[in-house]
C-alpha cells in the first residue's frame, strides 16, 4: 500500500511513517519545512515538500500524488489562534480530501479530536478548534471516501502498551502516541473500519480485537 500523511514531522505522523514503512509500505511525508526532511527519511519515509497550510489544492493534489491512501496528521498546534484552526485543521483536511479524490485513493484516515463538533458554541479558540474539526470530519464523512475518523484522548509520550478503548463515547483519557499511530496502521490495514468514527484512549483490549469489535 502506499500512503501518503499530512503533517509528515508530527510525533503522531513519524509514528505512522515508522510502522508503515517497517511493514513494507510505501509513504510520502507532507512536510513544511525542508529542514525536517532528514527526520522523515530516518522514519522511512519520503519527505515532500509542501505548505498544506497555503498551497492550493492543485498543489496540494501534485505533492500527494498516486496513492492508494492519505493520513490527516496535520494540525495548527498549540498556541495558534483561531484563524489558523480554520485554516489548517479544517482547510488543510479538506485540501487533502480533493487530493486523495486527484490520486485515486479511497482511504483516508482523519485523526480528529474528542469534542469535535461544527456546532460546537463559543468563539474562543477552543471552541473554534472544536468547530474547525467538526466540519472538516463532517466534510470527508460526506466526501464519498471509504474514511475512518479517529479521535484520541489527551496524546501522551508514554511507551505504548497495545492496549485501547474504542467506541462512540469512552470518556476523557490519556493514551500514548505510540498506541495512536498503532492504531492508525491498523486501520489502513482493516478494510471494516472503514466508515466508521469513534474515540480511542488508553484500554485492556488489543488495538486488533478492539477494531474488530467496532
Amino acid at each position: 500500500m502506499n500512503v501518503a500523511i499530512a503533517g509528515g514531522h508530527g510525533k503522531v505522523a513519524l509514528r505512522v511513517a515508522r510502522l508503515l514503512s517497517d511493514g513494507g509500505d510505501g509513504v510520502r511525508s507532507l512536510v513544511r519545512n525542508p529542514a525536517h526532511s532528514a527526520d522523515v527519511e530516518a522514519a522511512g519515509a519520503e519527505p515532500v515538500v509542501c505548505d498544506l497550510e497555503n498551497e492550493s489544492e492543485e498543489a496540494v493534489s501534485e505533492a500527494v500524488g498516486p496513492v492508494d491512501a492519505v493520513v490527516f496528521a496535520a494540525g495548527a498546534g498549540p498556541g495558534s489562534g483561531p484563524e489558523r484552526k480554520w485554516t489548517m485543521d479544517y482547510g488543510g483536511a479538506v485540501k487533502l480530501i480533493a487530493a486523495a479524490k486527484a490520486g485515486g485513493a479511497s482511504r483516508y484516515v482523519m485523526i480528529s479530536s474528542m469534542g469535535a463538533d461544527p456546532d460546537a458554541p463559543g468563539d474562543d479558540t477552543y471552541a473554534v478548534y472544536r468547530q474547525a474539526k467538526g466540519k472538516a470530519d463532517a466534510e470527508l464523512v460526506d466526501s464519498g471516501l471509504a474514511y475512518t475518523i479517529v479521535r484520541p484522548g489527551r496524546l501522551t509520550d508514554d511507551e505504548g502498551t497495545g492496549r485501547v478503548r474504542l467506541g462512540e463515547r469512552v470518556g476523557r483519557a490519556e493514551i500514548p502516541r505510540d498506541d495512536v499511530a498503532a492504531l492508525v496502521a491498523a486501520v489502513l490495514h482493516e478494510p471494516a473500519t472503514a466508515r466508521k468514527t469513534f474515540e480511542a484512549v488508553s484500554g485492556e483490549t488489543p488495538i486488533e480485537e478492539a477494531l474488530a469489535a467496532l
